[in-house]
């Protein structure tokens, strides 16, 4: 029978200097929507989302502007016209970590912390020596799918089933 491995629960990222690995990029073109997935060398976490187009349609240019910074900083090239976001895969990125405290909208009595990013900076790799996890994240059998993200394949067994100790790892 597979073993399922615990872990300690969700951790937010702390406040303070960190250096993030891009392992997955995905875009949504009918919705204007990026969603970056970045891991730092102890295995925390995080998503980055751009919202590039208003209701209309029209390209929000402060999103863009963000999106155009972090993509030049990850990718050390401050000369690009434009990036398929699945670029970034395996870049690395440094950057100021920021908690903004704020009122929950589904709980008026609750506080819930989001968790930014602040100034930015290049980065060749991680400073320090990363746990498996900050390297396998995004890698393995995985393919690329049509708008740029990865997608991860299950593996069958013998019995024509999923392999649960294939996909847990």
């Amino acid at each position: 029978m597979a073993r399922i491995p615990m872990t300690n629960g969700f951790v937010i990222i702390p406040e303070g200097a960190h250096i993030f690995r891009i392992y997955d990029a995905h875009y949504d073109e009918d919705f204007g929507k990026i969603e970056i997935k970045m891991v730092t060398a102890n295995g925390s976490t995080m998503i980055e989302r751009y919202n590039i187009l208003d209701q209309n349609g029209e390209y929000n240019e402060k999103a863009l502007n963000a999106f155009s910074y972090f993509a030049k900083t990850a990718l050390n090239d401050f000369d690009i016209e434009d990036i398929d976001p699945a670029e970034l895969i395996n870049h690395y990125i440094g950057a100021n970590v920021v908690h903004v405290k704020a009122t929950s909208t589904k709980d008026p009595t609750k506080e819930v912390t989001f968790v930014n990013l602040g100034d930015k900076w290049s980065v060749d790799g991680f400073d320090t020596e990363p746990v498996a996890k900050a390297m396998e994240l995004g890698s393995g059998s995985t393919n690329q799918d049509s708008q740029g993200g990865s997608v991860t394949k299950a593996k069958g067994n013998e019995s024509g089933g999923l392999d649960i100790d294939a996909l847990l790892g």
